[in-house]
């Protein structure tokens, strides 16, 4: 994987595991979440047009990338939603990861990416790691207990979510390879913005937009550069690199939520997160090499 390549994707899930951070300290998430795409959505739209690039004539087709990418994006946030709302986050967070058990698959069947057997063992590391990182103990029955439960709601929630995670990456790097980067990064999150906003236009959610920008405006005003730095160095990784390779290494998140959950909101520090931890990090320095 190439250097640069790595250096964003890796900056990228800094930004993501800060982002995640202050949606933790936001009142309203759902609604902070809407803030934080409409301010990252603002600055682009500043940015772009008052440097007078503007946006290139958008092609049916990477306005259709675009819109396919957003609603599986947006239909991953729901089913997680779902999936960590009834069901116990030790057992539902590592099937949601489960997309990168597809994206290798889809990467080399789809796309005819190429995996070295060194960066195909960096893979299953950061896999691995990832589906340990929240699990309770490493006995074997605690390994297959998420799916010992393939009945329950949260458990089929969090799986989808996996599935459609992997089909919406795929889309977003042809996306990416088709379109400037930047203004496709644009345009999904125009979509994104959309449909969230249709879902806020439902009664139960009249009168909580202005009161959660009222007490969370700083969290909102520092999310929109946070998240859009997250977003655009991904994409501009992706162009880079092989899905197959980039969405797995992107999972270094996990570490770095890992390290900000020790170092600033006092959790602890277990054998099994040190574990699983270092397992992501050897898969990442494997996918470098490979």
């Amino acid at each position: 994987m190439d250097s640069i390549a790595l250096s964003l994707i890796v900056f990228s899930a800094l930004m993501h595991a800060l982002w995640n951070l202050l949606v933790k300290q936001s009142k309203d998430k759902t609604i902070f979440i809407w803030w934080m795409f409409l301010c990252s959505w603002s600055m682009m739209s500043i940015f772009m047009f008052t440097s007078g690039f503007g946006l290139p004539e958008l092609t049916p087709r990477s306005l259709l990338l675009a819109l396919a990418a957003a609603i599986c994006f947006v239909l991953y946030h729901w089913f997680t939603g779902i999936a960590y709302r009834e069901g116990d986050l030790s057992m539902t967070y590592p099937l949601a990861q489960t997309s990168m058990l597809y994206v290798p698959f889809w990467g080399v069947m789809l796309l005819g990416e190429q995996l070295s057997p060194v960066g195909a063992v960096g893979i299953v590391l950061i896999v691995a790691g990832a589906y340990c990182i929240q699990l309770r103990g490493l006995a074997p029955e605690e390994i297959v207990r998420p799916f010992s439960q393939l009945g329950n709601r949260s458990v089929q929630a969090a799986l989808f979510a996996g599935f459609i995670y992997s089909i919406g990456a795929i889309i977003d790097k042809t996306g990416v390879d088709d379109y400037s980067a930047y203004h496709f990064t644009y345009v999904l999150v125009f979509f994104m913005l959309c449909i969230m906003s249709l879902n806020l236009l439902r009664p139960n959610y009249r009168g909580r937009v202005l009161e959660e920008f009222r007490q969370s405006r700083l969290l909102v005003l520092w999310s929109g550069p946070v998240m859009l730095a997250s977003f655009l160095s991904f994409r501009y990784g992706l162009q880079l690199s092989p899905v197959s390779y980039a969405v797995p290494v992107r999972q270094v998140s996990l570490l770095i939520g890992v390290l900000i959950g020790l170092l600033f909101l006092g959790e602890s520090f277990g054998k099994i997160r040190l574990t699983s931890a270092s397992m992501i990090l050897a898969g990442v320095a494997l996918v470098w090499h490979g």
